[in-house]
């Protein structure tokens, strides 16, 4: 999930200086003896340095990656790429001599990309905890090259208070229709009610991966489907009609004018959700610990309808762009710190507590990361996000995760720089860029990716 919350670049535990400093006491890494065990005190071998992907949890790892050196003297350097930077600040930090040792990539084509630089998996610890190979990443040799390190899900989150208030039930949405229904009911009535339908759909960097990769996913999702397919060099865009209207009920039924939206950020739509401006809020499971004060009792999630025959039986998107590789040209003792660093992330109390965990898991106390984790250690979730989308893939069908299969970074900005010129003026000829985006766009970088 490109899951972003804040822009940011930062550095823990010193970055690269600590990534070259000598650990006071501790084991040897090729076991999993904690320091003040054992015999005589030995110097660590390996260290460990993480390109984080996920800015919004950027501080739970700085103090995971401490607390891993305090147990054991490796050293374990975080850093977070900004939002909508991570390839860019990937390709910086890999050309130089102190690279990442881990590293993720979103899929099938983040894979294609850095093939070259992924340690085989097949043989890792790490790999005996995963719950499905489906969470296992392969490569042209059939080897495994990444770990999905969480399974994250997203939908249309709604403030139950406030659609009741507008006379409505979650219930009353069964698909499309009925969601237009209820949006374009409290369009008409907002200033008697006080609220609008949507967030703002904003389409700065901070938010617009939620439309041009995540909404985008749901017209690729039923071509696939329809086509019996799981890639493509060549999408069609069959399903762009039902795409353009949920865009259309998006922009046109929010809290502000669709000519703004290129200025307003992931904050604001936060903002309007959590302050009671609207109703309903296009976002995933990652963004709980950002909306939970409006209570848990009050959250509802469901699917994104956009128009397609049998959908009252769609289910939740639900799946992982957030694969973990190591970095097979790092030294041979970074390789084999990286591989114990994840497998005690998934397999040691403080590790699961870490990434599971929610409100106070951190031995800090501050919130953990909230996830669902694909390992046998996962823990029942806190995060009532996931369980709504549990709840509801437990009797429809979830949307697949197809948006790692878009050609590339350059493919998903020219959407959404299409879809922002189209808001602000729905012509068309506006809504024939977007086809041409997405269509010809598709075609021409699948073929980019090829040369």
């Amino acid at each position: 999930m490109l899951m972003k919350r804040r822009q940011f670049v930062t550095a823990g535990l010193g970055l690269f200086a600590s990534m070259g400093a000598v650990a006071l006491a501790g084991c040897d890494n090729g076991n999993d003896t904690p320091s003040g065990e054992g015999g005589d005190e030995q110097q660590a071998s390996g260290k460990v340095y993480y390109l984080n992907f996920k800015p919004e949890q950027d501080a739970q790892w700085q103090e995971l990656a401490e607390l891993y050196t305090e147990e054991t003297g490796v050293p374990v350097t975080v850093m977070t790429a900004a939002s909508g930077q991570y390839e860019t600040t990937l390709k910086s930090e890999m050309a130089k001599t102190e690279a990442p040792t881990l590293f993720q990539v979103n899929g099938p084509v983040g894979l294609a990309s850095w093939k070259d630089y992924c340690y085989d998996l097949d043989d890792a610890d790490i790999m005996s905890q995963l719950t499905k190979d489906d969470y296992a990443l392969k490569g042209d040799d059939g080897k495994v090259k990444g770990i999905a390190y969480v399974i994250e899900s997203y939908g249309i989150i709604y403030n139950k208070s406030l659609l009741e208030k507008a006379g409505y039930t979650g219930d009353d949405i069964t698909n499309f229709e009925s969601l237009k229904k209820v949006a374009e009911d409290i369009t008409a009535r907002k200033d008697e009610l006080g609220f609008s339908a949507f967030g703002s759909a904003g389409m700065d960097g901070s938010s617009d991966w939620r439309f041009k990769t995540h909404l985008a996913n749901l017209p690729i999702y039923y071509e696939y489907k329809a086509d019996g397919i799981e890639t493509t060099d060549a999408i069609k865009g069959t399903y762009l009609p039902e795409y353009r209207q949920i865009w259309d009920l998006y922009i046109n039924n929010a809290t502000c004018e669709p000519t703004l939206l290129s200025t307003k950020t992931a904050d604001d739509a936060t903002a309007e959700f959590v302050t009671g401006q609207c109703v309903f809020y296009q976002n995933g499971t990652w963004d709980y610990a950002n909306i939970s004060s409006i209570g848990d009792d009050n959250l509802g999630l469901l699917p994104i309808y956009i128009g397609v025959d049998g959908e009252e039986d769609q289910g939740i998107c639900t799946g992982s762009e957030n694969y973990w590789c190591v970095n097979k040209n790092a030294p041979e003792e970074d390789i084999q710190a990286t591989l114990d660093f994840i497998n005690w992330c998934v397999t040691s109390d403080t590790g699961v507590q870490a990434m599971c965990g929610s409100e106070g898991a951190m031995p800090s106390g501050d919130p953990g990361m909230g996830f669902v984790i694909p390992f046998e250690a996962n823990l029942e979730t806190e995060n009532v996000l996931n369980n709504l989308a549990d709840e509801i893939n437990a009797d429809k069908t979830p949307v697949k995760w197809c948006f790692s299969t878009m050609p590339s970074e350059e493919w998903k900005n020219g959407v959404g720089s299409a879809l922002t010129t189209y808001a602000a003026d729905q012509t068309d000829a506006n809504w024939d860029a977007v086809k041409t985006a997405f269509v010809d766009g598709w075609a021409t970088e699948a073929a980019a990716s090829k040369a």
